[in-house]
């Protein structure tokens, strides 16, 4: 399937408030996004992405733009990426695409896709880490039911952890159709037009590629990272992602209150971000031309003047 920007029009539209800024692209993909975020920038403006899957990063060097450099990086390292690459400036805005990305899900290769037969890996880069194999070989029960439950939202986790250490006891789960075939047996009823092992990959991706701890460590330092007037875009694909997202942009635009217990009246101060307008969930149109960006939702920030330690 081919590669579709998800609310392209939308994120870049609330991202760009100056042509002549910096630009940071946390999750260059496929480059959708920096693609016609460059289109819009000025001869004077400079995007920076980065990315951790060897292939994305294969794709950004095939731009052929002076304004455009590509950091191989996770993006929960975004200040380190950016500090290496000599890059003091602060940002005009910083955009997340968070999740998997269409060539990553399509490639069985990658071992992403429960509807693909292929190696059970799912590492986003596949060059460090722990394959998805390798996790499943080691995991302990409680441990596999937590990550089903909280991270895949699995009602039926403890069912399929249980199947899970039974079948690799006989022998190792290294193949996505097998595990796919094991979670359709273990799951006793399904959800409508939804693959019952598609809440068991989830959870998997996520463990292995560590991504909500990703984005809680990236979260943490854009407010640094974002000058006065910059702005956050960040686009999710599932509810956990976006639950903290809603709850850090919350939470970054009050400013600093007394203790608990201690009286207080009158408004919050002023925190370090101002959301922007509402979430937004793409067109229906969109949603029929691309069904993957129906789950999709984004959030938007601007950068306040005010700092506050945290």
């Amino acid at each position: 399937m081919q590669h579709w920007p998800v609310l392209l029009e939308e994120s870049l539209s609330a991202l760009l408030v100056d042509p002549d800024g910096l630009y940071v692209d946390a999750t260059f993909g496929r480059g959708g996004h920096a693609r016609a975020l460059l289109e819009r920038l000025s001869d004077r403006g400079r995007l920076i992405a980065l990315d951790r899957d060897p292939e994305a990063v294969a794709a950004a060097r095939a731009i052929e733009d002076a304004r455009f450099t590509i950091i191989p990086s996770a993006f929960g390292d975004i200040g380190a990426a950016l500090a290496g690459a000599g890059v003091t400036q602060r940002l005009s805005g910083i955009l997340l695409d968070l999740g998997v990305s269409s060539p990553q899900l399509d490639n069985a290769a990658r071992g992403f896709s429960f509807s693909q037969a292929g190696p059970l890996d799912m590492r986003m880069n596949p060059e460090m880490g722990e394959s998805a194999a390798d996790w499943l070989a080691r995991v302990e029960e409680g441990e596999l039911v937590r990550v089903l439950r909280d991270y895949g939202e699995e009602r039926f986790a403890r069912r399929i952890a249980r199947a899970v250490l039974e079948a690799r006891a006989r022998a190792p789960l290294s193949r996505t159709e097998t595990l796919a075939e094991l979670v359709a047996r273990a799951v006793p009823s399904r959800e409508p037009g939804k693959h019952p092992a598609t809440r068991t990959f989830q959870a998997l991706r996520i463990a292995v590629n560590d991504e909500l701890g990703e984005l809680r460590r990236c979260l943490a330092q854009l407010c640094d990272l974002l000058a006065p007037g910059g702005r956050l875009a960040a686009i999710s694909f599932h509810s956990l992602e976006d639950r903290i997202v809603k709850q850090f942009i919350r939470a970054e635009s009050r400013g600093a209150m007394p203790p608990k217990g201690v009286p207080f009246m009158g408004e919050a101060p002023p925190g370090r971000l101002r959301p922007v307008g509402k979430a937004v969930r793409p067109a229906a149109a969109e949603v029929e031309h691309n069904p993957r960006a129906r789950s999709a939702i984004l959030r938007v920030a601007e950068r306040s003047g005010v700092d506050v330690a945290r």
